[in-house]
């Protein structure tokens, strides 16, 4: 089955990201349906991480849509991200989990602890089931060729698609921009944000 086409990614992020759900995230023997996306929409958005303009870290969310914009967070994750909309306009759709479908075996090696339902539930885990790290950063998932595609899969129904406020974030976390599939056992659970405090001592 051939990737999606660039043409799909080429369009408002609110469009793109429910349209990503039940799409297949391949990456080698493994493949991940996806099952939870957030919308993040550049300089329109506080919480993206485009919103005050291009950096060597968030260039390739100004690139041409259909591209992977993977970033390390806390220290100790990666996360992905596909690139949408026309080139300059930063939005993207962050990738926050999905269901392995293929390459069970491969994924449970890499999380031997983890039961089946967790292999790619949060956007941490996902990356870490289909061994997405930073030289993944800028491929192009609509390239039949590349080591990461996205591709087709069975259309969600409209009314089993669910929205909400994102996860973990301060700036703008009242917008429903977070989209998953009702009932699905791989989403992964809804935490507000929590503001640090330093201690003093």
């Amino acid at each position: 089955m051939k990737p999606l086409p660039r043409g799909f990614f080429d369009r408002p992020v609110l469009e793109v990201a429910p349209g990503l759900l039940g799409c297949i995230l391949r990456s080698g023997d493994i493949a991940v349906r996806l099952t939870e996306v957030e919308a993040y929409d550049g300089g329109n958005d506080p919480a993206s991480h485009a919103f005050r303009g291009m950096t060597a870290r968030n260039a390739v969310m100004f690139g041409p849509p259909g591209h992977a914009y993977v970033y390390f967070t806390y220290g100790m994750h990666f996360c992905v991200n596909v690139a949408c909309g026309p080139v300059g306009t930063a939005s993207a759709v962050l990738l926050r989990a999905g269901e392995v479908i293929a390459g069970n075996d491969i994924v449970a090696a890499r999380r031997p602890t983890a039961k089946p339902r967790d292999y790619a539930r949060g956007p941490a885990r996902l990356c870490l089931a289909l061994g997405i790290g930073r030289d993944l950063n800028g491929a192009d998932l609509t390239a039949s060729r590349s080591p990461l595609r996205l591709h087709p899969g069975a259309r969600v129904p409209d009314e089993a698609v669910m929205t909400g406020p994102r996860v973990g974030i301060a700036a703008a976390a009242d917008r429903p921009w977070r989209f998953w599939i009702a009932g699905d056992p791989t989403v992964s659970p809804y935490r507000a944000h929590v503001r640090r405090v330093r201690s003093r001592s």
